[in-house]
């Protein structure tokens, strides 16, 4: 009989439950003694090596579950790092963008300033060239009256070959 352990318990099972009963004994039945004695001797050879099975398996199962549980570790440990570097990523984005929009900002305001005071200093170059051409636009008018003047005194009238004194007036 090769039969595995829990099917040789079922057959005395089976055996005590069908075996007849004895006379005046209630809870008492016949039974072949050598048959019961054959399948308890192969139940005791069986179970050591069941059990070293089962045993087996359940180290198996055990180590089955450490692993798993050492990987679902290193999955949720991977996955908050990654969430971590998001977040970190996240928050230097904004910082940049919130440094960036600063720059953009003190770019602007200097931008303008330099636009101003460039104007300013447009400005009062033109307007220091304006009063330097003024001055030598007088200094020029000063000079043809003194030339006329001096024109003038040294002038002695001939005869159709003076000059035009409207030539020096303009």
């Amino acid at each position: 009989m090769e039969s595995g352990a829990l099917e040789l318990l079922e057959m005395l099972y089976t055996m005590v439950t069908e075996a007849w009963g004895v006379p005046l004994g209630n809870e008492k039945c016949i039974i072949e003694r050598d048959t019961v004695l054959n399948i308890l001797d192969e139940i005791k050879a069986q179970l050591p090596v069941e059990l070293a099975e089962a045993k087996r398996l359940v180290f198996a199962k055990d180590e089955f579950i450490s692993n798993a549980k050492r990987e679902a570790d290193s999955i949720r440990r991977v996955a908050e790092e990654q969430a971590r570097r998001i977040v970190d990523d996240q928050e230097i984005v904004r910082i940049a963008r919130s440094r960036s929009n600063e720059l953009v900002s003190t770019a602007e305001n200097k931008s303008r300033e330099l636009q101003r005071a460039a104007n300013e200093y447009v400005d009062d170059a033109l307007r220091r060239t304006e009063e330097a051409v003024t001055k030598a636009l007088e200094e020029v008018r000063q000079s043809r009256i003194r030339f006329r003047g001096a024109a003038g005194a040294q002038r002695t009238p001939r005869s159709g070959n003076a000059p035009d004194d409207d030539y020096f007036r303009q």
